[in-house]
């Protein structure tokens, strides 16, 4: 991350609202996100993925937040009120749930993520903001948006799209994909193409958006009423705003990652979407390793979330056939292992493993029981589960798909629903 003068950042941030999208569902996390949506989902042992870009807002300077829900926001909503209250209301701080409340019409809930923020433009103009930053809200990672905020005002930009270079084969189809002149001005823009064009001189790279974008506030007003009234718009940024102010000729400027993401000197840039069970269950292994990409322990730049009261983990037995232990693996508050053993495996906030289970390579939710003997390989259990004595899952896949979800890098997914348990309404 580069440096800049602290107190011309500062004021940038001060004079910026921050507006989180977190109303998707998430479906390719399959029956993860049947409860909750997916910026609610547990990640990384005791966090949820919303608390990476409200950490982002918090450690940038950013203290007026809203958070825009709308799909199965329960969760969610408890969380943030939870564990986001502690702004000071009378020095204008605030993290504020803006769900979708029909504000327009009785029949109108959010149609698209430019539409999102559109239907809360009266309470947008309360906060008077000089600038909006507009954030996804189902993404890993640790960027500084004082530096993007710089760089907008610095290139005198109306709007800028923060971006990240990715290989064309796992672009096509899942981002928006540009292409930029010398001064970073963003000459073209195609909403998730099927066969991305790839950087000048980088014939295997796109150049895609992060969904991160800044606007001169009144600039994004004027666009967003444009939009409504346009019968033929999808009222989306990557459909049809990106698209008009650059056939237009409005300063669209693009804000490479590499400048403001928030590393180590020996770390890499850091950014994961972890929108299908494969790239959820390996990012949370990834923590688990020696060196890992992501840094959860760096107190320069932490993550922040709603902490429970729960004690410490704690491991029994030391018996030859019935020693309680883990190895590469991280264990959260409030975790009994009894005489088990679990290997390069991720277990949140009180989970329960009895004598004689085995688990390697687990990412394990909040409230799960193992019981006795059983074998977990390659999983992601679930909130909630209640794993019966003697249960193998993810040794015989095939059997596995008889009764769960099987990705197709063969991690297995187990809810209480398919376990025939009851079904935790409130997680």
């Amino acid at each position: 991350m580069s440096t800049r003068e602290p107190r011309f950042v500062s004021l940038l941030t001060k004079n910026t609202v921050a507006l989180i999208l977190a109303g998707g569902r998430g479906s390719r996390l399959k029956q993860l996100t049947d409860w909750r949506a997916k910026p609610a989902v547990a990640f990384g042992g005791k966090f949820r993925i919303i608390d990476f870009p409200l950490s982002n807002c918090m450690n940038s300077g950013i203290r007026q937040i809203g958070v825009i829900t709308q799909y199965k926001a329960h969760s969610l909503i408890k969380h943030i009120q939870r564990g986001w209250g502690f702004l000071r209301g009378e020095f204008n701080e605030f993290v504020e749930l803006l769900p979708a409340q029909q504000r327009v019409s009785e029949d109108a809930w959010y149609k698209g993520t430019a539409d999102a923020i559109y239907q809360n433009l009266d309470i947008l103009r309360i906060y008077k903001p000089e600038y909006v930053l507009v954030l996804a809200g189902d993404h890993i990672y640790k960027m500084d948006y004082g530096e993007m905020l710089a760089s907008h005002v610095q290139s005198q930009a109306d709007m800028t799209v923060a971006c990240i270079e990715v290989p064309v084969k796992e672009a096509a189809g899942a981002f928006g994909v540009m292409a930029v002149d010398d001064e970073g001005r963003v000459t073209e823009f195609q909403e998730k193409p099927e066969e991305p064009a790839p950087m000048l001189g980088k014939p295997d790279i796109a150049l895609c958006s992060m969904g991160i974008y800044v606007f001169n506030a009144s600039f994004l007003y004027e666009q967003l009423i444009r939009d409504a009234d346009d019968g033929h718009s999808e009222h989306d940024f990557g459909k049809n705003i990106i698209p008009h102010l650059i056939n237009t000729g409005y300063r669209v400027y693009a804000h490479s990652f590499t400048d403001s993401c928030v590393h180590g000197p020996d770390e890499p840039p850091y950014w994961r979407d972890v929108g299908t069970v494969d790239a959820y269950w390996e990012a949370n292994l990834d923590l688990a390793r020696i060196t890992p990409d992501l840094n959860l322990y760096d107190r320069n730049w932490p993550i922040w979330t709603y902490q429970e009261q729960l004690p410490p983990a704690k491991f029994v037995f030391d018996a030859d056939d019935r020693r309680g232990m883990a190895v590469d693996s991280m264990v959260s508050g409030g975790c009994i292992i009894s005489g088990a053993v679990v290997r390069q495996s991720v277990l949140f906030s009180n989970v329960h493993v009895r004598e004689g289970a085995y688990l390697e390579q687990a990412v394990v939710l909040p409230d799960v029981r193992v019981g006795k003997g059983v074998m977990l390989k390659k999983v992601v259990i679930d909130r909630g589960c209640i794993i019966p004595d003697g249960m193998s899952i993810g040794i015989d896949l095939e059997e596995d798909r008889k009764r769960f979800f099987v990705s197709d890098r063969g991690v297995t997914l187990v809810t209480p629903e398919m376990l025939g348990q009851d079904i935790h309404l409130f997680r």
